[in-house]
């Protein structure tokens, strides 16, 4: 990547522009783009960014917005000569990264422990099933903590800001794939899980699943990028990268777009598919696994831009999140076709999102967003409540914008909704949690920071409620600057009081965390 300077833009020196491009990567490409045109977050590219000026930029960096912009320096992440910086770098002309290839790959990928020298069965006497995999964003780590004794297992070198973990078929490996899309192959079964393969796919990422269908169980790998544009297929086994597919190409919009970022990937219960959403055309692509060489993948239409999404209660149909439209896409993956464009709330951002039966419109799917307080319950039974099917039966309201995540569980009465990147600090360091046998109640509110009692000022966000195996605990992340303290609180799902704090100098930034039994099979 190489400076290109704008002649309108404010002056840069190298050094400058250097240190600015490494910052925008770890903590803004991720929603406004490589190449700045935006997705989740607003385009910023010099012919918008020059006529704010430096002055307006610098207020918007620094203050947020309650749609979901984080406030960079009042939360003390950033101080004022860094957003200054900033301020100046997004009027540059955005520097294009290269290319990266199937050789590429090959050439990054190491298998630490072949195959044929993994255990033959589980070496350990831990709970797998209550594993939590913890990301530590901005130590380059995951923490794996058992879930039982609350003891960390084993902190594990990944790539940058771990976005999601994902679980094999069988439950024995763990794929974690950082932002700077390295991805890590973690085995469950030796005396002290830790990495037995890895490989680097691109420069920048989000996605990796593996195929879950009865007889191809741990057999393939899939991990998309958000650069360059494509994704590719390897082993499971050893990450051998064998096909990539690049998802450059047509808008929904019929608009040629360069850098349709891949977002969600599942894998499909009811067939031998991946489904990929390539986030800038609002494209979804089902991809055939079972022959990798002559590759067969059929494109539905949906809605831009693609984000993150999860299965309703039955594991048929995919429930995705289309931001810029403001809606939620749901695919039949039975018959592989698209069911329906749903109108929600300002910028849906559902995680997988939480299934429960309404007491009244029976089993629906619902979502939380970043760009207003509105909670969408989405009737998700076309059999048995027809009438509700892929309809808004409700709307709940939150605290207000900037939600990251949603979480229930089958056993839980409680419907659990943070604020993650609400710029008021009383929001963002609390969550709300709803009674699903009654939704007309408002939502009691929990200040988890507070359960956590750390001593310095850090911004102390709360982040991705996620239960434990027996769904009667639920786990936060509050979440601090590297430099600062930061925790993992677990709340009493019932009582809905804190039980447990789990503090360690090792949990630098903690973000996502996945419970393996709750991952592995498609539980929330």
């Amino acid at each position: 990547m190489h400076q290109n300077s704008n002649a309108k833009a404010p002056a840069m020196t190298q050094a400058e522009f250097d240190k600015a491009r490494q910052i925008y990567f770890e903590r803004c490409a991720g929603c406004h783009g490589v190449l700045r045109k935006g997705a989740t977050g607003k385009p910023l590219t010099p012919d918008i960014t020059i006529d704010k000026g430096t002055d307006y930029l610098k207020t918007f960096i620094a203050y947020g917005s309650p749609a979901g912009m984080p406030n960079w320096q009042t939360s003390g992440e950033f101080d004022e000569a860094t957003v200054d910086l900033m301020a100046r770098y997004i009027q540059q002309d955005p520097p294009t990264p290269p290319e990266f290839s199937l050789e590429d790959m090959e050439k990054s990928r190491k298998e630490y422990i072949a195959v044929s020298a993994r255990p033959k069965k589980k070496l350990n006497n831990y709970n797998i099933n209550n594993i939590f995999s913890v990301t530590l964003r901005d130590a380059g780590e995951i923490a794996l903590i058992d879930g039982d004794t609350k003891q960390i297992i084993n902190i594990i070198k990944t790539g940058y800001a771990v976005h999601i973990s994902r679980l094999s078929a069988s439950g024995r490996y763990l794929y974690v794939i950082g932002r700077d899309a390295r991805l890590n192959l973690i085995d469950l079964w030796m005396e002290k899980p830790d990495n037995v393969a890895e490989i680097k796919i691109g420069l920048e990422a989000r996605s990796v699943e593996t195929s879950k269908y009865k007889g191809w169980e741990d057999k393939i790998a899939i991990a998309g990028t958000y650069w360059p544009p494509q994704f590719v297929l390897m082993d499971g086994d050893t990450l051998k990268p064998q096909k990539i597919v690049s998802t450059r190409g047509m808008t929904v919009d019929n608009e040629y777009h360069p850098e349709p970022r891949v977002a969600a990937i599942v894998s499909s219960h009811q067939r031998p598919e991946f489904l990929v959403n390539a986030k800038e055309t609002g494209k979804i692509f089902m991809v055939d696994y079972t022959d990798l060489k002559n590759l067969a993948i059929k494109q539905l239409d949906a809605a831009k831009y693609l984000h993150d999404g999860g299965f309703d209660s039955t594991r048929r149909y995919f429930m995705t999140a289309a931001n810029a439209s403001n809606k939620i896409a749901v695919v039949d993956t039975k018959e592989d076709k698209l069911a329906a464009l749903i109108e929600v709330g300002k910028t849906p951002h559902p995680g997988r999102g939480a299934n429960f039966k309404d007491p009244k419109y029976g089993p629906v799917w619902a979502t939380s967003g970043l760009g207003d307080e509105s909670i969408s319950i989405i009737g998700t039974d076309p059999k048995g409540h027809k009438k509700n099917a892929w309809k808004v039966v409700r709307t709940l309201e939150g605290q207000g914008g900037g939600s990251l995540f949603i979480k229930t569980h089958p056993k839980s009465n409680n419907l659990w909704v943070d604020t993650t990147l609400n710029p008021d600090a009383k929001v963002s360091q609390s969550v709300a949690v709803f009674d699903i046998r009654d939704l007309s109640k408002k939502p009691q509110i929990i200040d988890i920071a507070a359960c956590a009692d750390l001593k310095d000022d850090g911004a102390k966000r709360v982040v991705q409620p996620e239960y434990n195996q027996k769904g009667d605990e639920v786990w936060f992340s509050v979440w601090s600057a590297k430099d600062k303290q930061s925790a993992i609180v677990v709340v009493d799902d019932k009582t809905r009081t804190c039980k447990t704090v789990i503090k360690d100098s090792k949990l630098v930034t903690p973000t996502g965390k996945f419970n393996v039994y709750n991952t592995q099979h498609d539980v929330y």
